[in-house]
């Protein structure tokens, strides 16, 4: 049976051998995952059809098109038998406990030739000396501290011993390296280019005053865990906000095709993920419509997938807008791109407590910074701005994020 790449998506005609998972000669059962392949959005393992024993054909690294030959399964070969297990061996016979010595004291006489005492050991360590390259000039060859105090004088440590183990370049090092650039980071390259080139990109900030949400938090917090399994992060906060602002500001939500312009009735909210292949950044669908709960799990769904490598296609495909955090990483503020075709993606950025005027007062309140990235083709500067001031309005006020207006005013309809 012959093994191929198969049609992973509409749109792709290449992708990337990332690594085998089995070797030629091997026997594989169904069903079995024989490789990973890297196409231009996420990473994906193959399964073997049938089972049989395999030789492989391509190689890890090769860009491979779509339907190509990869690998042969011999069929008819023969499953190895899987070997019995050991049938446990008769306890042996009790033996009589031997009385053991106690340990000599430490001596002159029992110390070996090349040897050290605590404090010489100490310094040793230290300080990496290769102690097997020493000559000690104690009694029956001890070392002492004056022979290591004269091996580190004398540049006799073990930096590339340790620089191999730590991976840590030797001092003045002019070595470099060459990588192959993986398809994800390629098309992450292109597309990043792409968003700069193209489109009228402008960037608006503002501050969020994050107390009333750290509240709620810490008071709902282990209520909301036991309640869905899930704890109660802030994403689910973000997500839910710029939800509620993208119904009210549908030129936030929407994109340009060709010479026209789309708008959603829904949220695809896409959530920026770094993965140790690159930044992806997958899809909460219709989060308008998901409760806090229902967001948290799927951000956790989603991140331990992209960590795990298993995101999918589907999983990737369709947002129509963007948030990223970048404060998990320390940053205080940034100017984030737009992700095409969406036409805004929201910067978050770390918490800092700061000194703020509230009520004419000077309080200290952890307050975060966001950037609101967008098109200027099709947000024009007062519909971002009030976006970005309803996100804000909805954050600092979490009981709003229910209707998302004000509970009371919709009640007394003012």
């Amino acid at each position: 049976m012959e093994v191929k790449i198969p049609n992973v998506a509409e749109s792709i005609t290449e992708v990337t051998l990332a690594k085998w998972l089995v070797k030629s000669g091997d026997y594989v059962k169904m069903d079995q995952a024989i490789c990973e392949i890297e196409t231009e959005k996420a990473g994906q393992e193959l399964f073997a059809e049938k089972g049989g024993t395999i030789t492989l054909i391509a190689n890890e690294g090769d860009d491979i098109q779509v339907g190509a030959l990869i690998a042969q399964i011999d069929t008819d070969a023969k499953a190895p038998v899987e070997a019995a297990p050991a049938t446990p061996a008769a306890p042996a016979p009790a033996v009589a406990e031997t009385k053991k010595e106690a340990p000599k004291p430490a001596t002159e006489k029992n110390y070996a030739t090349g040897t050290a005492g605590p404090a010489t050991t100490k310094l040793i360590a230290e300080n990496n000396v290769n102690a097997a390259a020493v000559s000690g000039t104690g009694p029956k060859g001890r070392l002492t501290k004056a022979d290591i105090l004269q091996a580190i004088a004398n540049g006799n440590v073990a930096n590339g011993a340790i620089a191999a183990q730590t991976k840590e370049p030797l001092s003045f090092s002019r070595e470099q390296r060459t990588e192959k650039m993986s398809r994800l980071r390629k098309t992450i390259s292109e597309r990043l280019v792409f968003a700069k080139n193209s489109t009228a990109m402008l960037t608006t900030f503002n501050e969020v005053d994050c107390s009333a949400m750290m509240a709620l938090r810490a008071k709902y917090g282990d209520k909301f865990k036991e309640k869905h399994g899930i704890g109660l992060g802030f994403m689910s906060f973000f997500t839910k906000a710029c939800a509620l602002a993208l119904m009210k500001f549908p030129a936030v939500n929407g994109c340009i095709e060709d010479e026209a312009l789309v708008y959603h009735d829904y949220a695809d909210i896409s959530i920026a993920v770094s993965t140790p292949k690159g930044l992806v950044v997958p899809v909460i669908r219709n989060a308008e419509s998901l409760t806090m709960a229902g967001i948290e799990k799927a951000v956790k769904e989603l991140a331990i997938k992209g960590r795990d490598g298993k995101l999918t296609m589907d999983d990737m495909t369709g947002g129509t807008f963007t948030i990223t955090n970048g404060g998990v990483f320390g940053s205080l503020m940034s100017t984030p791109i737009i992700n095409p075709p969406q036409s805004a993606i929201l910067g978050m950025h770390k918490f800092e407590d700061r000194a703020v005027v509230i009520n004419g007062k000077i309080e200290i309140r952890s307050m975060m910074y966001v950037a609101l990235s967008y098109d200027h083709r099709i947000i024009d500067g007062k519909e971002s701005v009030s976006f970005l001031v309803m996100v804000k309005d909805l954050l600092e006020n979490p009981h709003k994020l229910l209707l998302g207006e004000d509970p009371i005013e919709l009640l007394l309809q003012v």
